[in-house]
């Protein structure tokens, strides 16, 4: 097989020696029972680091979010979201298919809706004709935008608002832990303005699967039934639980070398006339950006045949992530590619 520069995602990469040791000396058991010690060992551990009461480990980011959603609403209810967010995008339509919900998605600036941005599209209680809004969801890091980070002050504003009507907020912190190292801020101080949060271990941190998410004791009572009538009832599961608790022990502090490579990447195409990209959304390791002497997909059959592969990103553009089975002579070498094709 050939030995590609991948930079399609952060969730290519493969277990590493370390991780693989640890998931085959996993102590395990029969989850579904709650026997697996592992498994434990890991919700107990991800609970601490999110500030939250408890967690649960569920197969995917897509399940952890439908499970938050599915618990905050009844049939018939609103959620508010970012236009671009991924539970509005990318989930196959599973608020409507599994809840019965609809999403209301409203256009951010880079990622990011306001109190004011919001306030006008929460449906009035006397408005018995319309859908009751219950949730305001956010993601962090913001995908679609760049993998920008959502201001603080701006979730507490969020927080605020939801309170004053009586709403619930859902984190989607797929990448929470990117936001955290690029920021300095402490992983409790990004979710304690949330109800529900759901967090990836197979993105950024390099587990081969598996999501975490968090809240109450009460919520996470009801998501582990919610989880078992979604099929996602796993058994000895500890063997892959293990290298998310491997990741979270190990792997969160080494995403800023993700960031400086994403980063450097970024600075060389924003002084490069054959490709444009906005600096100031490159503040994780996510770089969109868009090529000038040939279309997205032309760039990518030319760069995948050099041995560097990109995804394309939104209309006329293309996606590239930092993670870490790229390392920093890769990226220069994914640079010298780009910097070759595009002549």
């Amino acid at each position: 097989m050939n030995k590609y520069i991948d930079l399609r995602s952060d969730t290519v990469t493969r277990p590493s020696d370390a991780m693989r040791k640890a998931m085959y000396e996993a102590e395990v058991g029969d989850d579904v029972f709650k026997e697996d010690p592992t498994v434990n060992a890991l919700e107990e551990y991800a609970a601490g680091l999110l500030g939250k009461e408890a967690a649960l480990y569920v197969s995917s980011g897509v399940m952890g979010n439908q499970i938050c959603l599915n618990y905050l609403t009844n049939p018939g209810d609103e959620v508010i979201c970012e236009r671009d967010s991924h539970i509005f995008n990318y989930e196959s339509g599973s608020p409507a298919a599994l809840s019965g919900i609809q999403l209301m998605p409203i256009d951010g600036h880079k990622g990011v809706i306001t109190p004011s941005d919001i306030e006008q599209f929460i449906r009035p209680v006397s408005a018995y004709y319309m859908p009751k809004t219950k949730v305001i969801e956010v993601e962090n890091t913001h995908n679609r935008a760049g993998g920008t980070i959502q201001p603080v002050e701006n979730i507490a504003e969020l927080r605020k608002l939801a309170d004053q009507y009586q709403l619930r907020m859902h984190l989607d912190g797929a990448r929470i832990w990117n936001a955290h190292v690029a920021s300095g801020i402490g992983l409790k101080e990004w979710t304690k303005y949330f109800d529900t949060v759901s967090c990836c271990l197979s993105k950024g941190l390099g587990a081969p699967v598996g999501s975490i998410i968090a809240g109450s004791k009460e919520f996470i009572k009801e998501a582990f039934r919610i989880r078992k009538a979604w099929g996602g009832g796993m058994r000895q599961v500890g063997i892959i639980a293990a290298a998310g608790l491997y990741a979270l022990k190990n792997n969160i502090g080494r995403l800023a070398e993700d960031h400086a490579r994403a980063r450097k990447l970024a600075e060389f195409l924003d002084g490069s006339p054959d490709f444009s990209v906005d600096l100031s959304t490159v503040q994780t390791n996510i770089v969109i950006f868009e090529p000038k002497t040939m279309t997205p997909a032309q760039l990518i059959e030319a760069a995948k045949k050099e041995g560097v592969l990109f995804s394309v990103g939104k209309i006329n553009s293309l996606r590239a992530i930092a993670n870490l089975d790229v390392s920093g002579s890769d990226m220069d070498t994914a640079i010298s590619v780009l910097n070759k094709i595009s002549k």
